[in-house]
């Protein structure tokens, strides 16, 4: 892909995958008895609903375009853990929810890859540019939906990894607490030196072939 397309391309499959991930929640805690993000009107696959305008569009756009990486965020969905039916595991029921989306989608895209690389819908040139592209892309998909989800299931605060650890765990909530904004710092260094390997790895499993463009 040219660069500013791949960028481009890049930033469309974060922000949609992002919007998988915040529906998520919010479809898990209405089914547990929670109105509270379809109150709030984002329950929906929009993704206008769920943009931030900094953490979506400047910052990431900014970054993505001057800075060769990409860091964003969205709005989270808001929920109220009182409402849950299930009390005792209901948090947890949400707090993976979005995570486990993301997984959804790299799986099902992955396991496509695997098939076609396999040969089961008959043989395909790869030869062909177009197809090609649509296989890298394909690919990237899954690679950015695997991060994403293992990225939010990191055990730090703000991310969804801390609601979880807290709800199997809460005497750890003290300690989670004094993390503060310093845990999405501590997360990122972790997501540059150690989840790459992780998420190649887990790429290779799921579809059979290494990541690479």
């Amino acid at each position: 892909m040219e660069l500013i397309s791949l960028k481009l391309f890049l930033y469309v499959v974060i922000v949609l995958s992002a919007t998988f991930h915040e529906y998520s929640h919010g479809f898990i805690a209405y089914k547990l008895g929670d109105s509270t993000a379809k109150d709030a009107g984002r329950l929906t696959l929009n993704p206008l609903a769920h943009l931030d305008l900094m953490g979506t569009v400047i910052i990431p756009l900014f970054l993505l375009f001057y800075g060769g990486v990409f860091l964003g965020w969205a709005k989270p969905v808001p929920y109220n853990p009182y409402n849950l039916r299930d009390q005792k595991y209901g948090s947890l029921k949400v707090g993976i929810a979005g995570p486990g989306a993301n997984l959804l989608i790299a799986l099902i895209l992955g396991i496509f890859l695997r098939l076609i690389a396999s040969g089961v819908f008959g043989q395909v040139s790869i030869v062909n540019s177009q197809w090609s592209l649509f296989l890298s892309a394909v690919a990237l998909i899954v690679y950015i939906n695997i991060f994403l989800a293992l990225f939010n299931l990191i055990p730090l605060p703000p991310l969804d990894g801390s609601k979880v650890l807290m709800d199997l765990f809460p005497k750890s909530q003290e300690v989670m607490m004094r993390f503060g904004f310093l845990g999405i710092f501590l997360a990122l260094f972790l997501a540059f030196f150690i989840l790459s390997p992780l998420v190649k790895f887990l790429f290779w499993l799921i579809t059979g072939q290494g990541f690479g463009f």
